[in-house]
């Protein structure tokens, strides 16, 4: 058997816009259930989110079981590392991830060690044991160390000002598919604290997305209000973020509750 082609990454190379969900409740039955909803893509978050290897080990099973069973849904996962480390980096991609989102990317240098920690020598550094792990289907794909260095996708995310003050050099990036954009935390950066709306915030997001784009890369970002996003999409946004599951649960039971015990619930 090939290993199995990134439909992920091939989607944004053809500039087709990709809508996702961020998963931080770390459990996979959660996950499975919103696997089959339909969404492109969805970030199984080892940043904020209580993951570990074990757990999103278990969320990768359970995106494949609602992929297999139900016919023509193409989710991919996403894995949200909590930093950039070559260790972890090794560790997930022998889980089977083959789409990674590095945060708090803040040189090229940064992003340069990232991409070589996801790919084989003689173009990385990626240690050979994927004969023993669920990387290869314990060598089901009996190719898997020829054919994985095509599929891996390098997303790195740019939150700073640092990060966007060398925005042009992580871009250019050999082997970097994306950077994502965090408005939040670019917001306390600038000393707009909580403020991603914020008339600078948003002209340096603006100036971020054209940036990416001119180097030949798709720029993602988080958006959960529909106008916000479809204006990303329109400025050229090519993976964007329109949910959390946690903040979606604690949305709708609030608003049910709310219909039988009025003044609570509702936030």
């Amino acid at each position: 058997m090939q290993t199995p082609i990134n439909t992920f990454k091939l989607a944004l190379r053809q500039g087709q816009p990709q809508f996702g969900l961020w998963l931080d409740l770390a459990d996979g039955l959660s996950t499975e259930l919103l696997a089959g909803i339909g969404y492109d893509w969805l970030v199984i978050d080892g940043e904020h989110g209580p993951n570990d290897l074990r757990s999103v080990l278990a969320q990768l099973q359970a995106i494949s079981s609602a992929r297999a069973s139900l016919p023509g849904l193409s989710t991919q996962p996403i894995v949200r590392l909590p930093k950039a480390d070559t260790t972890l980096i090794k560790q997930y991609l022998e889980l089977g991830a083959q789409t990674l989102l590095i945060p708090m990317v803040d040189t090229a240098e940064q992003a340069e060690l990232c991409a070589r920690a996801m790919r084989y020598p003689p173009q990385g550094i990626r240690g050979m044991g994927s004969f023993m792990a669920r990387s290869s289907r314990w060598q089901g794909y009996p190719d898997y160390a020829h054919e994985a260095n095509a599929q891996m996708c390098l997303l790195v995310q740019a939150e700073t000002v640092e990060a966007l003050e060398n925005l042009d050099a992580i871009a250019a990036t050999p082997d970097v598919d994306g950077v994502f954009l965090g408005p939040y935390d670019l917001s306390f950066s600038m000393g707009y604290p909580g403020q991603p709306d914020h008339p600078k915030v948003l002209a340096a997001l603006e100036d971020a997305v054209a940036r990416i784009v001119r180097a030949g890369k798709a720029p993602g970002i988080l958006a959960t209000d529909e106008a916000r996003v479809r204006h990303w999409v329109q400025a050229g946004v090519r993976f964007v973020g329109v949910g959390l599951d946690a903040v979606l649960l604690a949305n709708a039971a609030r608003t049910l509750l709310a219909r039988y015990k009025p003044g609570q619930g509702a936030a």
